[in-house]
């Protein structure tokens, strides 16, 4: 194999060096006199090749011209070569001036052999190389081609380029790059490094798929996410696996290596474009502030975590009743020496008297409340146990809030939320009414309170995250590890999906822009049917739905709705300044009324008394129609 060739010993590079320079040497006095063999012989050839053997030997010996592996010449060694021709033609130069100062005769090196001599050489020393270089070059492509995997790039650039040259050069590779993708330079049938330039429409693939590419490339890491979907989606189409060039951050040493190619994500796919965030604005409403995360050892508070102390709070207390994971935040902050201003709290936001002694001791400014029980079947199950997380201890922490002073209040809720068909969703669609109310009510008691004493109370609403703990991505990875089946509810099922980092962001931004009582709903993008999401998966892995990989539907679980809404029928939507960001019109509720069906609520669900808990919801909540047989038959009273 060509990987066993073995290099040639540096002296006998030296020794054919000194060879090819004696041979061009003669060949510029035979060229300067026209072949004329009788002119040259006027000069002492035999000093002459002496005195160049022994400068070149030096030169060679000194700037170590030799010591580069032929088959990989590359500029520096071009460079070198050039230096060293330079440099002998100086001494052939001064040689000269020596011996015209010590006698009349004539000059052993005339300038103009000297001119004809530095070009020659350079061309037959570089020359040599280079065709050493492209006949190892030819041997490897063309003797290990059918052993190798055919790839494209997608990027006619510098790390496109750099792909390319490291795929190709590279004897270890099991790839073989035979095209770039560009639909700008791909016009003219251009070459790029005598490498075809196709552009990126379905006919393109159609060819590169005769012709045996079982492989995509993205190196362009500014793609934006609409066309990396559209390349993913053709390759897919035309059974191409698609892999991404990692950040430049991720190369080993500097350098590109084959195994940092890594497959690309369904998240990446997911994943919308960066979103504007008015950080000026947050770091005047943030900056020294003390804050307070509930839930913050969770997937949203955790990030919600890592995202403030970008603005530079003069403390968050991250309070969570799971011990393992805040643990776990608590090393992480500490590694990357953010642990100074933040401080782990555990406690239960139902316990009042553990939620009271946090606000004593650190009197928060403000409160991010993203602490809840969300996961639907389970909380079908336990529907009291749901109230009491979700509705209690949001009234809890909402009441502190109010008692210590908090500037702001800011709960995340859920898309759920919106004509509830299950337990998870109507608690948090009772807690959105409950701390709404509250503040109107706050507003409109007697007193001299001055509104912009009173704490405020913002709500935010947005769909499934990807990447949370328990969501439907990481189920069907670890289902795709074990060989399948991948369990879908329906086929027909869709949700919406955001990003943990961008649902943190449009929380943190909201909370900033909310004055009080507002619900807020982000722009989710377009619904994703989960039945396609588990096909993209299952192909990005280089699978066959239903041929490798089987997916099975069990029907929808109690509780689960095929679609999911951000409004109901009876809101509209306010636009803000921020695209993305808007403001749900909601039915507003008298606070005492609600305060009266909280407290039976509560007190039923301390009792852990199921069915009556699950009727005192509807009655909270007219929207709520369970889609749980269990509990369609409970009516509401009066």
């Amino acid at each position: 194999m060509y990987y066993r060739i073995r290099i040639l010993p540096r002296w006998l590079i030296f020794l054919l060096d000194l060879f090819c320079v004696q041979l061009c040497l003669f060949l510029s006095f035979v060229l300067r006199f026209n072949f004329n063999l009788q002119d040259v012989a006027h000069y002492e050839m035999s000093v002459i090749l002496g005195v160049s053997l022994a400068v070149n030997g030096m030169l060679f010996y000194l700037l170590k011209s030799y010591a580069g592996i032929i088959r990989y010449t590359n500029i520096e060694d071009t460079f070198r070569l050039l230096i060293v021709n330079s440099i002998a033609a100086v001494f052939y130069f001064s040689i000269n001036f020596i011996v015209n100062q010590s006698s009349s005769s004539i000059l052993l090196f005339p300038i103009s052999v000297v001119v004809i001599n530095f070009f020659i050489t350079n061309f037959v020393l570089i020359t040599y190389r280079l065709l050493v270089r492209y006949i190892f070059k030819y041997y490897q492509q063309h003797q290990l081609e059918r052993e190798k995997i055919k790839a494209v790039v997608y990027d006619t650039g510098e790390n496109g380029l750099q792909t390319k040259k490291v795929i190709n050069d590279f004897p270890s590779s099991n790839l073989h790059v035979v095209a770039f993708i560009d639909d700008m330079l791909s016009k003219g049938g251009k070459l790029m490094e005598g490498v075809p330039i196709f552009s990126s429409d379905e006919q393109s693939f159609a060819k590169l798929k005769q012709e045996n590419v079982e492989l995509l490339i993205i190196a362009n890491r500014t793609i934006s996410k609409d066309k990396l979907n559209y390349l993913v989606d053709i390759s897919l189409k035309y059974g191409i696996k698609v892999q991404q060039v990692p950040p430049v951050q991720q190369w080993l040493d500097g350098k590109l290596d084959t195994d940092t190619l890594k497959d690309i994500n369904i998240e990446d796919l997911l994943e919308r474009e960066v979103i504007r965030i008015d950080n000026d604005r947050i770091h005047f409403e943030l900056k020294g502030k003390k804050i307070l995360v509930t839930g913050a050892a969770g997937s949203i508070g955790s990030e919600m975590v890592r995202q403030l102390l970008k603005y530079k709070p003069s403390l968050i207390i991250m309070c969570d009743k799971a011990e393992t994971p805040m643990h776990n935040l608590v090393l992480e902050l500490r590694e990357k020496q953010q642990q100074n201003n933040v401080k782990a709290y555990i406690g239960d936001i139902c316990d009042r008297v553990r939620m009271e002694h946090l606000f004593e001791i650190y009197n928060p400014d403000v409160v991010f409340h993203a602490a809840a029980y969300k996961h639907v079947p389970l909380m079908e199950d336990n529907p009291s146990v749901a109230i009491l997380n979700n509705v209690y201890g949001t009234r809890v922490l909402a009441e502190l809030s109010v008692q210590y002073g908090v500037e702001k209040f800011v709960m995340v809720s859920t898309d759920k939320a919106v004509n509830p068909t299950n337990i998870m969703g109507a608690s948090k669609r009772i807690a959105e009414i409950l701390t709404q109310s509250y503040y109107k009510h706050l507003l409109t008691s007697e007193g001299n309170i001055k509104e912009s004493s009173i704490t405020k109370f913002v709500t935010t609403r947005f769909g499934n995250v990807l990447g949370s703990n328990g969501s439907v991505i990481p189920i069907f990875k670890s289902q795709l590890e074990k060989g399948g089946p991948i369990t879908v509810t329906h086929p027909e099922i869709t949700r919406y999906f955001m990003t943990i980092p961008e649902a943190c962001q449009l929380v943190i931004e909201a909370g900033v822009m909310g004055q009080g009582s507002e619900i807020f709903v982000f722009d989710m993008g377009e619904p994703v049917k989960i039945s396609d999401l588990a096909k993209k998966i299952i192909k990005l892995a280089g699978k066959e739905p239903e041929l490798d990989i089987k997916i099975v539907y069990t029907g929808l679980r109690p509780g689960e709705k095929l679609y999911e809404e951000l409004l109901n029928n009876s809101e509209n939507v306010v636009p803000t300044y921020h695209d993305k960001i808007m403001i749900a019109k909601v039915p507003e509720y008298d606070y005492e009324a609600v305060k009266d069906k909280v407290d039976r609520l509560i007190a039923s669900a301390q009792r852990h008394y199921t069915l009556e808990t699950v009727g005192l919801m509807k009655e909270l909540v007219p929207e709520f129609v369970s889609n749980n047989v269990a509990y369609q038959s409970i009516k509401v009273k009066g």
